[in-house]
């Protein structure tokens, strides 16, 4: 397959970016995309120039790490797959890709296709755990938890913390992943002493790091490469008024 490639380059968030097009004439229907860039990195490498930054880790759909946005869709075309799982073979020979990084005022530029989305993290620590002393670790089936409950903290739980959400809302909110994260353990009897200063601290954390607001559009489900539904952010908002009304 040849390729044509439009890549985002840029040294750091106060530098101008701009795009810049690369050929590749031999792309394996079968590389992922991932790997296709390793193989660009690599004749950039040979020519003496600067190779393109791109975050990555597992390369399994698993980590979260991988963050491009293909032809102005979060992690490409196929839905409930991650940059990493994409492959060469959704595309077609001749082809012209756009390669850009996230784009949100709380994601700014590392360089390249690489962003900082330690906001995602600031806004764990402000209340995403549990941190009742419950003494030795109880055997996992001791504790009861109705079915339909364990599947939906599980459905909240699937989320890697990638920012495909926020990067595919016009608005660029967190609100799925914030919400995913308060669901998970708002659905587990462990989750229940600090429900309520969870949802507060948590939301309250997100505003603060410069998110916007939830328009309900459902882009961010559409993007999410693990189909978390938007349900979740209603329950986060039914939570957060209830905690406000008992002053938690």
């Amino acid at each position: 397959m040849k390729i044509t490639l439009k890549v985002w380059r840029q040294d750091n968030a106060a530098a101008a970016g701009s795009l810049v097009d690369y050929h590749l004439d031999d792309v394996s229907p079968d590389m992922s995309f991932l790997e296709m860039l390793d193989v660009l990195n690599e004749a950039l490498i040979e020519k003496g120039e600067e190779p393109i930054a791109f975050d990555h880790d597992c390369r399994e759909g698993i980590c979260g790490t991988c963050s491009l946005m293909i032809n102005g869709v979060p992690h490409g075309p196929d839905r409930g797959t991650t940059a990493c799982q994409l492959h060469m073979r959704s595309f077609s020979d001749g082809d012209s890709i756009v390669i850009e990084p996230w784009r949100a005022a709380a994601f700014p530029v590392i360089r390249d296709l690489t962003v900082d989305r330690g906001s995602l993290d600031r806004i764990i620590q402000a209340g995403g755990y549990v941190s009742v002393n419950t003494g030795g670790t109880p055997d996992a089936n001791m504790i009861p938890i109705p079915k339909p409950e364990s599947d939906t903290a599980f459905d909240a739980a699937t989320c890697i913390g990638c920012g495909a959400c926020v990067a595919a809302c016009k608005n660029a909110s967190a609100s799925l992943f914030t919400a995913a994260k308060i669901a998970h353990l708002a659905h587990v009897p462990q989750g229940q002493p600090e429900r309520w200063s969870r949802v507060r601290a948590m939301v309250e954390q997100m505003d603060e790091e410069g998110f916007g607001s939830c328009t309900n559009t459902y882009d961010c489900e559409a993007a999410c490469p693990k189909e978390i539904s938007v349900k979740f952010i209603g329950e986060m908002n039914s939570d957060y008024l209830r905690a406000a009304l008992k002053g938690a």
